[in-house]
């Protein structure tokens, strides 16, 4: 039975069904919200999974190229093998606000998979995935703790809109994603246009409000055709085991904790478990899974009481403070630009490519064909935290930091206009501590800027962290690796002086309020600050010049319809101007030609033969031109390659001429001067006008 609520976000209707497409998952959506449709499936194996510690839930999010009427490209002209950047950017954006709320000690095999089904180019698909994947959790017997919802915010000409149509995104200046729960904002991401933090929280605080309504409609249908919850019995540890572990371990783990040095603080967390459970093994017998569980409880107690009663970090610095920071310019004597960027114990090296158009990255969408000219792609080798493990292309976590430090890092470009270069920026991760991707927007910026990229200014990134107990909170500077992991909150913001540029914040706790929030921002805005203070130290500009290895690259104009003499039948002629000058073209459609060499004579050198192939006659120009063909009434003469006119017998000298033969001959060259040009394009030249007329002689 068929089963749909109705509701109003953003000035159009969103349509929750359910009951009558996929009724074999344990909950379904079928989410409407224009003509853009989406349909989202969750499911929950019956097995537990054993030996695990998180929850074992997959979230695929995929767009099928007949929901905007298209056939797949390449050989097999299906949607298979791996997911697109957007795909993948989406699962994560479902999975993080979902996955804290589901009960800990939930081992059950849980799949939720959202397919876009149709698109109207207007109404973006992801938001509608992101709140139908949560009605669809929370009307199954899963014991997801929801619901949340999410909507897109934008503003336009200073008016803030709720998701904004893609023309709408095309003029805004924030493009923020905001997903909540009833009382508090869950997680949000996003870009912008250097606004304010004042700006960017009034943006989530509209957003927060345009949810609720998607929340009471997910009650509505939970009302209306919920199933039972499954029950997950709290297994709470042996009080006695728990006694014997604090007794045994407590001091030690605090001593542990104050290590400030990662790799040591590691080794002896793990010598400590190590003996812990050596010593308790007698009396405990095979509890050793238990004992580690107790054991990493008591070590986020530990770290959390020693924020919030002693004020102290683990590496002893303030809440506000920010790690030591060390930076190199050129680093890399061969690379077009490069950076190493150190804070603390996370290092990041930034290595820029300059290429031509292309170089440039072809994406396929249901929106359709587009081309990216700035790319930043994020490597985590398993070596910059210590451990082994085998090479494999980027995971969601590379794509996903990747594509916020790509957006934080975009908004400082040229306009490609301006610098027509393709742009590759390759973060290699050497060393983690917390932090990697807004260390990676430190270090872009920095080896773009070595590389004589003309940015507008750098920007910084800084990652603030949380932790909330009771009513009261501490928010967190630069924040290590174990304070991401032991604290309640992530939030990265980047930006300058000016604004920011991307932010991304994920939540471990129900949500937080627009006083933590403001509280975050602002910390943020002094850190971030600080390290453009050592930035600009280290780099204070962009380098004047772009480094010899470098390609350089010219652009000019020409007439469109001269483009197939620059081409040639079947390509000819381009070949033969790359063969002959070692240079690479592009000519775009708009008659915008780029010519790229490492060598910039032979740049010149294409020049002049595209010029001479497009250029057009003008009267009055004068050129050297070759006779072609001789007739009774003149000679013909080519001024350039493809383009001929008519010298008149009357126009090939001051004298009388009776015979054309007698002035010029095939093969000849002459200089000439264009006269006119008539209606149909026929070029009348002069050699008469360009030599000089004899003197007559003087009368006596």
């Amino acid at each position: 039975m068929k089963t749909s609520v109705q509701v109003e976000v953003g000035g159009r209707p969103l349509v929750l069904e359910t009951g009558e497409v996929a009724r074999q998952a344990g909950g379904s959506i079928l989410a409407r919200y224009g003509d853009t449709v989406v349909l989202v499936a969750a499911v929950q194996e019956d097995r537990v999974r054993e030996g695990i510690d998180f929850v074992p839930l997959m979230v695929e999010y995929q767009e099928m190229s007949y929901a905007a009427g298209r056939i797949p490209g390449g050989f097999f002209r299906r949607e298979i093998g791996r997911p697109s950047e957007k795909e993948t950017l989406t699962s994560r954006l479902i999975d993080r606000p979902i996955r804290p709320l589901f009960p800990k000690g939930f081992n059950y095999e849980t799949q939720v998979i959202a397919t876009v089904l149709s698109v109207d180019q207007v109404n973006e698909p992801d938001v509608v995935a992101l709140s139908a994947a949560s009605a669809a959790l929370h009307l199954s017997a899963i014991p997801f703790k929801g619901p949340v919802a999410a909507v897109r915010v934008g503003r336009v000409d200073g008016r803030y809109v709720i998701n904004p149509s893609k023309l709408e995104l095309e003029r805004s200046d924030m493009n923020v994603v905001v997903a909540g729960s009833r009382d508090a904002v869950v997680m949000v991401e996003g870009g912008a246009d250097f606004v304010s933090e004042e700006d960017l929280v009034e943006a989530i605080d509209r957003a927060h409000q345009a949810i609720l309504p998607i929340l009471d409609a997910q009650e509505e249908l939970r009302r209306l055709a919920g199933t039972a919850k499954q029950e997950i019995p709290e297994t709470a540890p042996d009080p006695a085991l728990v006694e014997a572990i604090r007794s045994a371990a407590a001091d030690p783990m605090r001593e542990v904790m104050t290590t400030p040095d990662k790799l040591l603080r590691r080794d002896r967390k793990r010598e400590l478990k190590k003996k812990v459970v050596q010593e308790l093994s007698t009396t405990y017998p095979d509890r050793e899974k238990e004992m580690e569980g107790i054991l990493e409880d008591l070590e986020k107690e530990t770290v959390r009481r020693m924020l919030v009663r002693d004020s102290r970090r683990i590496d002893g610095r303030r809440f506000d403070e920010v790690r030591p920071i060390s930076i190199q310019v050129g680093l890399l004597p061969r690379t077009h630009g490069s950076a190493l960027f150190r804070r603390g114990e996370t290092q990041v090296l930034a290595v820029v490519t300059l290429g031509s158009s292309s170089d440039e990255q072809k994406i396929e969408a249901l929106t359709g064909e587009t081309f990216k000219s700035f790319m930043l792609h994020y490597n985590f080798p398993p070596y910059s935290v210590g451990e082994v493990k085998p090479l494999r292309g980027p995971g969601r976590r590379e794509i996903g930091h990747g594509a916020l430090a790509e957006r934080a890092v975009k908004a400082i470009l040229p306009p490609n206009g301006d610098f027509p270069y393709t742009i590759r920026v390759v973060s290699e991760v050497l060393e983690s501590n917390g932090s990697s991707s807004m260390a990676t927007v430190c270090g872009a910026s920095l080896a773009l800027m070595d590389a004589g990229v003309p940015v507008r200014e750098p920007v910084a990134g800084i990652a603030m962290g949380l932790v909330k107990e009771s009513d009261q909170f501490i928010v967190l500077s630069d924040i290590l690796g174990d304070e991401d992991h032991l604290g309640d909150m992530d939030f990265k913001v980047t930006g300058n002086e000016r604004g920011i540029t991307a932010f991304q914040m994920d939540v471990k706790i129900p949500g937080i309020d627009r006083n933590i929030m403001t509280r975050a921002l602002n910390q943020a805005r002094a850190g971030r600050l600080h390290i453009l203070e050592k930035m600009k130290a280290a780099m204070p500009a962009p380098r004047a010049e772009l480094s010899p290895y470098a390609p350089r690259m010219t652009v000019i104009q020409i007439n469109p319809d001269k483009i197939r003499d620059i081409i040639g039948p079947g390509g000819k002629v381009i070949r033969a101007i790359v063969a002959e000058t070692g240079t690479k073209i592009d000519v775009d459609d708009s008659g915008r030609v780029v010519i790229m060499s490492p060598d910039q004579s032979a740049c010149d050198k294409a020049i002049k033969r595209i010029k001479d192939l497009t250029q057009e006659p003008a009267v009055g120009e004068v050129y050297l031109a070759r006779v072609t063909k001789v007739t009774d009434f003149g000679a013909f003469a080519e001024i350039f390659p493809n383009t001929e006119g008519l010298i008149h017998i009357s126009q090939l000298d001051h004298k009388r001429v009776h015979k054309v033969t007698d002035v010029v001959k095939e093969g000849d060259e002459v200089l000439v001067k264009i006269i006119d040009i008539d209606r149909e394009g026929r070029i009348r030249l002069s050699r008469k006008a360009v030599i000089e007329k004899p003197q007559q002689p003087r009368e006596s």
